[in-house]
């Protein structure tokens, strides 16, 4: 699995009461959801594969 980055992410009460509601219908985690949604989003925008490939050419330089 890969490894997971934390960090902290401000919102504000409707947005988090909304995600809440919106991670319960989906049975996940709040932080699941918001993972699920960030994650649409790059493969939506095409920006995906390019974190794919800037990984893999990072993980080649260090080796």
């Amino acid at each position: 699995m890969a490894e997971k980055k934390n960090f902290i992410m401000r919102i504000d009460a409707a947005t988090h009461k909304a995600l809440e509601k919106w991670a319960a219908d989906e049975f996940r985690s709040i932080n699941g959801q918001v993972e699920y949604l960030l994650h649409k989003a790059l493969q939506e925008a095409g920006r995906l594969n390019n974190v794919s490939q800037q990984k893999k050419q990072n993980e080649q330089k260090n080796k």
